[in-house]
């Protein structure tokens, strides 16, 4: 994508004060529903009120939602409150009903990102649209597949685009219901500053008590805005009721977050930074020599198994490490995910290295 500095344009025009806030319940369920939760939210922070109209369900049966005729609410939203709107769409009969109902705004979700094809069906019913388009990250952490996704919007001459990080799927067990692999997004950052890159804590998180740190993280990483559920009454929400905080809650939380500047120009700042970041770069040399050391005695262990004719793996001895590990990094204030995470990459690492010398 060339003449990126385009692409910011629309978030610069909005002129805010704030980071974008885009809010509203999870699922359009009734039209008293959708208009009580918008005339809450009208004087506060939210820039666009989302409600989802067409609901990708895992598995079939759950709510799907009500399609179409939530499209009508989301007019009444706007006519009523001023608000602009926004839903997400995922095929080209859903663009051409929401561009139809004047819809401000269209997200892509994560399990149409997936999808080559789809994607390439969205930009073609959006071609030349003026709206503002933005594409939600894959479920798996594949950063090709998500800036794939864009690219075919962007060459569909749509310019008003940005970005949703809302976590990657993942088979281990976390705090988390998508975990957020923020390294992938600050690489999409470095890779695309001028495109408006948006957090979404709530299918981050899957629980409405974490909302807040999660917001606060994506902010301390300078993303551009937030998308967070709302419903007035959210345990009783027909979709994602874990997720969602009350209008009060949401305005609560936009006004205890903390806005970080991107830089200081204080000479003691700059001074103290260089030297601290000195300090890092120093221990990040020092991991990758030590990490070059253990892969150097993995390769004996390596050489040492192939002779005796022993098998790379040895779970026991693999489960002993990650538990001594676990209370070493306790010790360090070390998360317990942080080091499972950080130990299974080397681990893997070190059998890819003991598997080359047996097969060589």
């Amino acid at each position: 994508m060339e003449n990126k500095k385009e692409l910011r344009t629309w978030l610069d025009d909005i002129n805010l004060a704030h980071p974008l806030v885009i809010a509203g319940p999870c699922s359009a369920e009734t039209e008293e529903q959708v208009l009580k939760i918008a005339h809450e939210l009208k004087d506060s922070d939210v820039n666009y009120y989302r409600a989802g109209i067409w609901k990708p369900r895992t598995r079939p049966g759950n709510f799907e939602g009500v399609g179409a005729l939530g499209l009508k609410w989301l007019q009444k939203v706007k006519e009523e409150t001023g608000m602009k709107t926004c839903t997400e769409v995922a095929n080209a009969a859903h663009v051409k009903l929401a561009l139809e109902h004047d819809i401000d705004l269209l997200w892509i979700g994560a399990r149409s990102t997936v999808s080559p094809f789809i994607m390439q069906e969205i930009a073609d019913a959006l071609n030349g649209t003026d709206k503002i388009v933005l594409v939600k990250n894959p479920v798996n952490p594949d950063l090709a597949l998500w800036l794939g996704g864009i690219e075919r919007l962007y060459t569909a001459n749509i310019k008003n685009l940005g970005a949703i990080h809302r976590g990657f799927s993942t088979y281990e067990k976390t705090k988390y219901r998508n975990i957020p692999e923020w390294q992938l997004a600050i690489e999409f950052q470095n890779k695309f500053p001028d495109l408006p890159l948006i957090c979404d804590p709530s299918h981050i998180t899957g629980n409405r008590k974490m909302i807040f740190d999660v917001s606060q993280t994506a902010l301390d990483l300078n993303f551009d805005g937030l998308m967070i559920e709302t419903h007035t009454d959210p345990d009783n929400a027909w979709s994602d009721a874990a997720q969602q905080v009350t209008p009060n809650t949401l305005k609560q939380i936009m006004s205890d977050l903390t806005i970080r500047k991107e830089t200081n120009t204080d000479a003691s700042y700059k001074d103290s930074l260089e030297s601290l970041r000195a300090q890092i770069n120093v221990a990040d040399n020092q991991l990758v020599d030590l990490l070059g050391k253990r892969m150097t005695i993995s390769r004996e262990i390596g050489q040492l198994k192939k002779e005796k004719n022993v098998a790379v793996l040895q779970s026991k001895r693999w489960n002993e490490i990650l538990g001594n590990m676990i209370l070493e990094g306790e010790e360090k204030n070390l998360s317990e995910e942080f080091i499972l995470r950080m130990f299974k990459a080397i681990h893997q690492e070190s059998i890819n290295h003991q598997e080359k010398v047996i097969k060589n």
